[in-house]
C-alpha cells in the first residue's frame, strides 16, 4: 500500500499523478474502515482527501503553516503527517479527533471552534513579515460553513488591507457545515459553483473576435479592459476581489492536478489569495453521499458496508428536548427556534419539519443568533436558541448586553453540558454555569432527568422578562429520579431518618449528577453519616430556602459538572455568607484546566468526580468536625 509508505508530507513529492490517485483511494478506504470502528467525523474528511494531498505537496509543513477550520476535517492531514494508528481515535491515549499540538509539530490550531482560522492566519502572516521570514507561507483551509461566522469576515477585512502580505485562503466549498450551508454567502458561492468561469468566456471571445476583420481586435481590447464588470456579469465573484483579495476558482476539489496548479499560483502571489475549491462531503462512500441530513458528518460505530449503526442507543437528552419542542410549538404560536448551523445535532430537525416558518438557522454565528433572538423576543415571539454549551461562550456579550440588559424573554438550551469526553478540551461544556452566573436576571435550570427537562423547558419559556438557560448532558438520558419532597423550589431526593434532628450533610445535587449524588449518600450512610440530598432544579438564582436548610446541617456539599471557579458551588457559598449561615462547605466539580479527550467515565474518574472519591472526602470532613483524625486533614478536589 502507498499509504503505509507515507511517513511525512515530503514522501508525497516522489509520487506520480497515477500514484496520487491510488493514494487518495487508499485513504478513503482507510477512513471508512477506521472511523466505522471508533466513530468520528467521517463525511468531512472523505471530502478533503485530494485537497489535503495537494496542500502538502505545495506547502512545506511545518515550516509553512497549514491550518484547518474547523479541525474535524484534519484526519487526512494526520495520515499524511505520520499518524496512521487510528485504532483508538478519540479515546484515551489515542489520536485526538482534532488537530493536537501534543501529537505533531504539523498541528497549529486545536480549539475546534469554527471561523477562527483566518484570524490565526492573519497573525501568523504578520509574524512572518515582522521577522523577515520571506520563505515561510501560511495556508488556511476554511469550510464554507465557517465563512458564515462573523469572525471570519473581521479577519478578511484585515487580511485584505495588506495587499503585499502573502497568505493563501482555501475555501473548502461543499455546500455544508453540518447540514447544508445557508444564508447570503451560501447563495453567492452557489452562483460561483454553477456559473462558467469568465476566463473561458474571454478565451473563446478572443478567439472569435480576433478572426473578425477590422473591428474584432479593438472590440476585444475594449471588453478586456472592462473585464471587472464583465466578470461580475458572468461569474459574480467580485465580492472577494472588492475586498482586495485575488480570487482563483472555482476549482474541482477532487482534481489534484488542478488543485496543485491553483495552489502553486496562489503561493507565488505576493499578497492574499482566495482559492475556491468545490468538494463533495462524504466523497467515495455511498452511504454518506446518500445521507441528505449531514453526509455522515459525525458517526458512531457503524457497519462499514451499510453505514448503519451497530447498536441503537436509548433515548438521549437531545431527543427528549426535540420531542418537547414540537409539543410546545403546537401549543404556542409564538415559540420559534434558532440554531447556529446545527439543526440536527441540537435536536431541532423535528421542529423544523413541523414548523418550517418558525425555525431560523443563522449559520455559525452564535453572536448574531443571540442578538437576533433579542429582536425576536422584543417583537413578541419567544425564541428558543439551542446550541452546544461550549459554543454559548462565544455569545456572552450578546447574552449580557442584548438579551439580559433589555430584559428579553429568550431561552437558551445548552446541549452537551458538562464533560463530553471524546471531543476533547474545546468541546467540554464546563464553562456555562460559571459564565452565566454573572448575568443579572438570568435564570439557569439543570434538569436531572427527562421528566425534569420537559418540565423545566416549559417553565423557561413562560419567562418573558429575562433570559433563561436550560442545560443538559451529552448522550443517553438516565432513569427517572423521583423526588420525595419539596422545600421552596427545590426537590428533596433523599431525606434522613425522622429521628435525626440535625443531619450531618446537605448534599446539593446539580443536574444529571443526581444518581451519583444518591450513590454518595448511600456510601455516607454506611459510614453512619446522615445526608439530605436536594436538587435545586433552578441553580440561578440560588433558592431562598437553601440557606435556612443549610443552617440545619453540619456541612454543605455541592456537586456539579461545571468548572468549580464561579460555578454553582461558588454561588451557594456566597448565598450562605450573605444569609449569615456559617456552615462548612465543600464544592466538587470540574477543575479549571483543559481536559484531554477520553470517555466521559474516564475523564470523571481522572478528575475525582465519582461517588467513591467524593464520599471519601466528605467522610474525612465529617470526621474532622467530630474531632477525629485531626492530624490527617481531608483531601480536596482541586
Amino acid at each position: 500500500m502507498l499509504l503505509t509508505r507515507i511517513k511525512g508530507p515530503r514522501d508525497l513529492d516522489r509520487l506520480s499523478q497515477e500514484e496520487l490517485t491510488q493514494l487518495a483511494a487508499e485513504i478513503r478506504s482507510f477512513l471508512v474502515d477506521a472511523v466505522s470502528k471508533t466513530g468520528g467525523h467521517l463525511g468531512p474528511n472523505l471530502g478533503v482527501v485530494e485537497l489535503t494531498i495537494a496542500l502538502h505537496r505545495v506547502f512545506d509543513s511545518p515550516k509553512d503553516k497549514v491550518l484547518f477550520d474547523t479541525g474535524h476535517q484534519a484526519y487526512v492531514h494526520k495520515l499524511l503527517t505520520g499518524r496512521q494508528d487510528f485504532g483508538n481515535l478519540r479515546s484515551k491515549g489515542g489520536l485526538s479527533g482534532y488537530p493536537s499540538r501534543a501529537e505533531s509539530e504539523h498541528d497549529v490550531i486545536e480549539n475546534s471552534h469554527a471561523s477562527t482560522v483566518l484570524g490565526w492566519a492573519d497573525g501568523l502572516a504578520k509574524a512572518n513579515e515582522v521577522l523577515g521570514r520571506e520563505d515561510h507561507h501560511v495556508a488556511a483551509v476554511i469550510g464554507d460553513g465557517a465563512l458564515t461566522g462573523g469572525m471570519a469576515w473581521e479577519a478578511l477585512n484585515n487580511i485584505a488591507a495588506a495587499k503585499d502580505r502573502p497568505l493563501v485562503i482555501v475555501v473548502n466549498d461543499n455546500e455544508r457545515s453540518y447540514g447544508p450551508t445557508i444564508g447570503g454567502l451560501a447563495n453567492h458561492l452557489a452562483t460561483l459553483r454553477t456559473t462558467d468561469g469568465y476566463e473561458r468566456f474571454l478565451a473563446r471571445g478572443k478567439e472569435i473576435l480576433e478572426r473578425t476583420p477590422v473591428v474584432g481586435k479593438p472590440l476585444f481590447e475594449t471588453l478586456h479592459g472592462a473585464k471587472k464588470g464583465l466578470k461580475d456579469f458572468i461569474a459574480p465573484q467580485g465580492m472577494f476581489e472588492d475586498l482586495g483579495l485575488k480570487y482563483i476558482g472555482p476549482i474541482d476539489g477532487h482534481d489534484m492536478e488542478a488543485l496543485e496548479s491553483a495552489l502553486q499560483r496562489a503561493k507565488r502571489f505576493s499578497g492574499p489569495v482566495i482559492v475556491h475549491c468545490l468538494t463533495q462531503k462524504g466523497r467515495g462512500y455511498e452511504p454518506a453521499v446518500q445521507d441528505e441530513a449531514d453526509r455522515f458528518h459525525a458517526v458512531g460505530v457503524i457497519h462499514p458496508d451499510t453505514g448503519l449503526p451497530v447498536t441503537t442507543d436509548a433515548a438521549s437528552w437531545t431527543s427528549v428536548f426535540a420531542d418537547e419542542m414540537v409539543r410546545l410549538g403546537k401549543e404556542r404560536e409564538d415559540i420559534v427556534a434558532i440554531t447556529a448551523a446545527m439543526l440536527q445535532p441540537v435536536g431541532l430537525k423535528k421542529f423544523a419539519d413541523a414548523f418550517p416558518d418558525r425555525i431560523f438557522d443563522v449559520g455559525i454565528a452564535e453572536q448574531h443568533g443571540a442578538t437576533s433572538a433579542a429582536g425576536l423576543a422584543t417583537g413578541g415571539a419567544h425564541p428558543v436558541f439551542a446550541v452546544y454549551a461550549t459554543f454559548l461562550n462565544r455569545a456572552f456579550d450578546q447574552v449580557l448586553m442584548d438579551v439580559a440588559l433589555h430584559k428579553c424573554g429568550v431561552t437558551f438550551v445548552l446541549d452537551r453540558a458538562g464533560v463530553t469526553g471524546t471531543d476533547g478540551a474545546s468541546h467540554n461544556g464546563m464553562w456555562d454555569m460559571s459564565i452565566m452566573q454573572v448575568v443579572p436576571g438570568l435564570r439557569l435550570a439543570a434538569p436531572r432527568d427527562a421528566e425534569q427537562l420537559r418540565a423545566q423547558l416549559r417553565e423557561a419559556v413562560q419567562v418573558k422578562d429575562a433570559p433563561t438557560v436550560v442545560r443538559y448532558s451529552k448522550g443517553v438520558v438516565g432513569p427517572a429520579v423521583p423526588a420525595v419532597g419539596r422545600i421552596g423550589g427545590m426537590d428533596v431526593l433523599r431525606a434522613p431518618a425522622p429521628e435525626v434532628t440535625r443531619p450531618d450533610v446537605l448534599l446539593v445535587s446539580v443536574g444529571a449528577l443526581a444518581p451519583m449524588c444518591l450513590e454518595i449518600a448511600d456510601l455516607l450512610d454506611k459510614q453512619g453519616i446522615s445526608t439530605t440530598v436536594v436538587d435545586p432544579r433552578w441553580v440561578k438564582p440560588v433558592d431562598e430556602a437553601l440557606a435556612p436548610l443549610a443552617d440545619r446541617h453540619r456541612v454543605v456539599v455541592t456537586v456539579e459538572d461545571n468548572g468549580r471557579t464561579g460555578g454553582v458551588g461558588a454561588a451557594v457559598s456566597q448565598a450562605l455568607r450573605d444569609a449569615g449561615v456559617d456552615v462548612p462547605l465543600r464544592d466538587f466539580g470540574i477543575p479549571q484546566r483543559f481536559l484531554d479527550h477520553a470517555s466521559r467515565k474516564e475523564v470523571m474518574a481522572e478528575i475525582g468526580l465519582t461517588a467513591p472519591d467524593i464520599a471519601r472526602q466528605v467522610t474525612g470532613l465529617v470526621a474532622k468536625l467530630d474531632g477525629r483524625y485531626e492530624s490527617e486533614p481531608a483531601a480536596t478536589v482541586d
